[in-house]
């Protein structure tokens, strides 16, 4: 007899009821996701995500209280490292505080006009440990909004606990090829990249590749 996966958790944090309903109806709609908790606010999201131990959780960024980036710093800060995966939803494609949501540990962001079918992908893409966002598409944000450290990052500095290799494949992800095209440029297979990236998100202690591209850029190795 074959058992069936639990569920996805999702958690729904928006200060619209009607669009949190709508959302509800969609996510409910599938077997292999399920509501656990809602919040309309920051406050209540941090809260909300304590209690439901959500696996993803969709996040709005503009809302009283404390806005999403606040409520994603908090969740993340809380969680230390094992809490929920958090999708920021948004209005615009290039919107700053989706960068800064990203920044503050979100692991990536749709439109809320969105197909559903997009919608419901990207829950189960960042459950998967997979950043919704093209590593390209994250790049260009950070391009156009992210804040500059004023000196140039030193690699030997910020990138010491990574082999030769592990610092190569590292700035090709940080400028946002995939893993066949840095499979390409350094003649490997796609499956010794991903272990690679595996590495060295574990030994930089990061989550995800969008937090890869933060880094670079925040210390401006890129």
């Amino acid at each position: 007899m074959t058992v069936s996966p639990s569920p996805i958790r999702v958690a729904l944090v928006d200060d619209q009821p009607l669009f949190r309903s709508g959302l509800r109806m969609l996510v409910d709609s599938q077997d292999d996701l399920t509501v656990v908790g809602e919040a309309g606010d920051g406050v209540e999201a941090r809260g909300m995500a304590r209690d439901a131990k959500p696996d993803v959780v969709l996040m709005d960024i503009r809302m009283p209280n404390a806005d999403g980036i606040q409520a994603t710093q908090w969740i993340v800060d809380d969680a230390q490292g094992a809490g929920p995966r958090i999708l920021v939803l948004t209005t615009f494609d290039l919107d700053e505080n989706a960068a800064r949501a990203i920044r503050a540990g979100a692991s990536g962001f749709v439109l809320k006009d969105a197909e559903p079918e997009f919608l419901l992908a990207a829950i189960r893409t960042v459950h998967s440990g997979t950043a919704v966002i093209a590593p390209a598409a994250t790049t260009e944000l950070f391009q156009h909004f992210g804040e500059r450290m004023p000196q140039a990052g030193d690699p030997d500095e910020h990138l010491a606990e990574l082999s030769a290799r592990e610092r190569e494949i590292f700035l090709l992800a940080a400028r946002g090829l995939s893993n066949s095209e840095i499979a390409k440029s350094e003649f490997v297979s796609e499956a010794t990249v991903k272990t690679h990236i595996s590495r060295i998100l574990a030994k930089l202690g990061l989550r995800d590749r969008v937090q890869l591209v933060v880094y670079a850029f925040e210390r401006r190795l890129v």
